[in-house]
């Protein structure tokens, strides 16, 4: 007999799957609320009538659900992103029909500032050159000019949210002198965290040895660093970014190290990730992961737990967590 419960659509990529089939976690949370079910899809091209009308939608980042998508959906109740970053789902398009979209903003917060600081560190300890060195079974430093004291550089912070805040802690306690840039920031932050305020992202750039980027991707911040921003940096200094691929420019970040402009990226996140060619992983003094900063098993179940709480919420009529769209029910 046919299930008259409402149904909880995982939208999983089809390209490569993040969760896994039996949606196991999300039916725990959700228990007897509504069916769940795990769909795999490579956009909302392939969303089925199941999955349009179902109740909630838990959506994994790497499946794009544009306005399309959205208007074929009936009886949404939520659009949850399985994730920190809501930038794969067009959250106007949902807010037009009336349904809210929530995400996950703080379940890998200690992940990706961890992931940033490993980067940071294995750019100014210069590990990866050295790993290849001792491999090859010789004993040189090579560029020993590289290697610099921590509490000589300066650590810089674009956007101190949740994980901004988290890395710019542990840079701190490593003694790197920490800077931040963030325009929607109160004043006092600075002081309650303990680090030093700096009112333009130009002013940051020029004085940065390491650039960490933790702002989300929004129309304002697409192509923030390009090739003027990157020019401002010093020649010695390093970008991280584990946050959004096209806050930094890929050809002018790449363009940067090749000519040496820069001394070096650690990239989790590329724009229009994965990298394409073998000439793009061939740039020199680039460390690339992919977009795995957020990762560890811990994190992952948290992550998928609140969806979960959010999307049983939905289905209940009960107050949502986390709606960043401005749409209530």
């Amino acid at each position: 007999m046919p299930s008259t419960r409402p149904l909880v659509a995982v939208i999983d990529w089809a390209k490569a799957r993040l969760g896994d089939p039996e949606a196991l976690v999300e039916r725990e949370v959700i228990g007897s609320a509504a069916d769940v079910k795990t769909i795999y899809c490579e956009s909302d091209r392939d969303f089925t009538e199941e999955v349009c009308n179902a109740a909630a939608l838990i959506v994994w980042h790497n499946c794009p659900v544009g306005a399309e998508g959205i208007g074929r959906l009936r009886g949404c109740r939520a659009i949850i992103r399985n994730g920190v970053g809501f930038d794969s789902v067009d959250a106007a398009a949902a807010a037009t029909r009336g349904i809210p979209v929530c995400n996950v903003p703080d379940y890998g917060t200690e992940e990706v500032a961890d992931h940033a600081i490993a980067l940071a560190l294995a750019l100014c300890r210069q590990l990866f050159p050295l790993d290849r060195e001792a491999k090859a079974l010789r004993w040189t430093i090579p560029e020993p000019g590289r290697l610099r004291r921590l509490r000589e550089r300066s650590f810089g912070v674009v956007g101190l949210g949740r994980i901004g805040t988290a890395a710019a802690l542990r840079a701190k306690a490593l003694g790197f002198r920490v800077s931040f840039y963030d325009p929607y920031l109160p004043n006092g932050v600075d002081k309650a965290v303990g680090v030093r305020r700096v009112r333009t992202l130009d002013e940051l750039l020029a004085e940065s040895d390491v650039l960490s980027i933790h702002c989300p991707l929004t129309a304002e911040t697409r192509h923030m660093l390009g090739a003027r921003e990157l020019g401002l940096m010093k020649s010695t200094a390093y970008l991280v970014n584990t946050a959004r691929g096209a806050i930094v420019k890929k050809t002018d970040i790449l363009a940067a190290l090749r000519t040496g402009r820069l001394a070096g990226a650690g990239l989790d996140v590329v724009e229009d990730e994965p990298l394409k060619t073998a000439e793009e992983a061939a740039t020199p003094n680039l460390i690339v992961t992919p977009h795995a900063a957020f990762c560890s098993v811990e994190g992952r179940g948290e992550m998928r737990a609140t969806s979960a709480r959010i999307a049983r919420a939905a289905v209940l009529g009960e107050p949502l967590e986390n709606v960043v769209n401005g749409v209530r029910r």
